[in-house]
């Protein structure tokens, strides 16, 4: 009869282990393209650290000072500490538990425990004190390999929360570099804006000359004064895009704005304009951080579907104990009081209705979440990348033909004040020509801001340097 009991039991265990999960989704599923799009030719000689503003000390100072003290890379190196804590409980589950016990007690018992009959001249004791002292060991053999799958989980998480950080350390960086371009670009702007005012004040005197000296009406004063007041207002209207950059760096860098202040007001020359990198899609598989840490996730989901698995089989469990008791604390030196054991448990599913396959089921769902992530991400990084690459080339064609119209608009508005110096133009014709260069000249200014800043933007969507 026990010889058919235990037969059912293994035979019930046996069909527990009988199926698994199916198969699992990988990152090699994902198929690349074999080229961007919108990349230059691999014989274009450039490197992606050039695309950052590596010479502004303002930028040298503020991603130093992000890097060693910004809270958002704070929380996630916390979270990498998190990770490597959770690993190291993971591999402390496969070794031994060990643990030890002192123990003292005093007990009575009634009368009616002793259950003695009285006896003449004789006094039972129904009190009892007792001393102990036990040492137990238990070990999971891990025969099929549950914990060994959630360390290795463990430790792909470490790897994720590693390439969190590392995005992290990207995002602070890129974001920084592109303030302080927008900070010299406007700059850039406020000295053509002045440059264009300075010349607004040249009219304004020159048609007070004209005005006093009969040969031209007022009008034409009042005219070049609403030219310079509208350079005017647009230097002031820079003070408050200037302050919302100052806020933003505050928030990246952790410092007060006067420090920020203080290290954008450092000089800077004129920022050169490199050219795009080249570069292959699958270099976004080494370098992208948001990838790297998709696809350890995705490791880390598929080993939870292999512990969740090694649940249908059988746990071979070794236990000791090793035990003194006595009746006297000088007794736990007799050897008289030593006890011990030594076991093995092997234990197995046999009627769960369902729960582990309802575990395998979950965890394979989850893989399958990880892969769709993993897989978004990379073409996340594919639509960064190619978009900034057409970025790049549209900013540049931007900038050329502005710096184009600004140049010929500052010709004309020269000649034109020229021509208006010798009486062959008239006046009107001189703020047109004085407003057409104050606009190009802006936008010329803001167009070298918009192609450096689309250089970090790729910078970042390679995944850095």
């Amino acid at each position: 009869m026990t010889r058919r009991l235990l037969l059912g039991a293994a035979t019930l265990m046996l069909a527990g282990c009988a199926t698994g999960p199916g198969p699992l989704p990988s990152a090699t599923e994902v198929v690349l393209p074999s080229a961007f799009r919108f990349a230059p030719d691999q014989a274009t000689q450039a490197n992606v650290k050039s695309l950052l503003p590596l010479s502004d000390p303002a930028y040298v100072a503020l991603s130093a000072a992000a890097l060693a003290d910004s809270p958002t890379l704070a929380a996630a190196l916390a979270r990498i500490d998190i990770a490597r804590a959770e690993a190291s409980r993971a591999r402390a589950d496969r070794l031994p538990e060990v643990d030890g016990a002192l123990s003292a007690e005093r007990s009575r018992a009634s009368a009616a425990q002793t259950a003695a009959p009285d006896i003449p001249g004789v006094d039972i004791d129904r009190t009892r004190t007792s001393f102990g002292a036990n040492l137990t060991a238990v070990w999971d053999a891990d025969l099929f390999g549950g914990l060994r799958a959630r360390q290795r989980a463990a430790l792909a998480r470490i790897d994720a929360a590693d390439a969190d950080a590392a995005a992290v350390r990207l995002a602070l960086r890129a974001e920084i570099a592109g303030s302080v371009t927008d900070w010299r670009t406007l700059t850039a702007r406020e000295d053509r804006l002045r440059q264009d005012l300075a010349a607004a004040e040249r009219l304004i005197e020159l048609a007070g000359v004209r005005e006093r000296a009969g040969i031209a009406p007022g009008l034409d004063r009042v005219q070049a004064v609403s030219v310079a007041a509208s350079s005017r207002t647009r230097v002031q209207a820079l003070d408050g895009e200037r302050a919302r950059i100052i806020g933003r760096l505050v928030t990246l860098v952790g410092r007060p704005a006067t420090e920020v202040e203080q290290l954008l007001a450092s000089s800077q020359p004129q920022a050169t304009l490199t050219a795009a990198p080249p570069a292959l899609p699958s270099t976004l598989l080494t370098n992208r951080p948001d990838v790297l840490a998709a696809g350890a996730r995705l490791r880390a989901a598929n080993e939870q579907v292999a512990a969740a698995a090694a649940a249908r089989y059988p746990r071979l469990t070794l236990s000791s104990a090793l035990g003194l008791l006595t009746l006297s604390l000088g007794g736990l030196l007799d050897g008289e009081a030593l006890s011990g054991s030594v076991g093995g448990e092997l234990a197995g599913p046999l009627l769960h209705f369902g729960r582990i396959a309802a575990d395998i089921d979950i965890a394979e769902a989850e893989t399958r979440s990880a892969f769709a992530s993993y897989r978004d991400a990379v073409f996340t990084a594919l639509g960064d990348a190619e978009g900034s690459y057409a970025l790049v080339a549209a900013a540049d064609g931007e900038l050329a033909a502005a710096l184009a119209e600004a140049e010929a608009t500052d010709r004309a508005a020269r000649l034109s004040e020229t021509r208006f110096r010798a009486g062959l133009s008239n006046f009107l014709l001189v703020l047109d020509a004085r407003r057409l260069a104050l606009a190009a000249g802006e936008r010329a200014a803001a167009a070298r801001g918009r192609a450096l800043r689309a250089r970090i933007v790729l910078w970042q969507a390679l995944g850095g340097s």
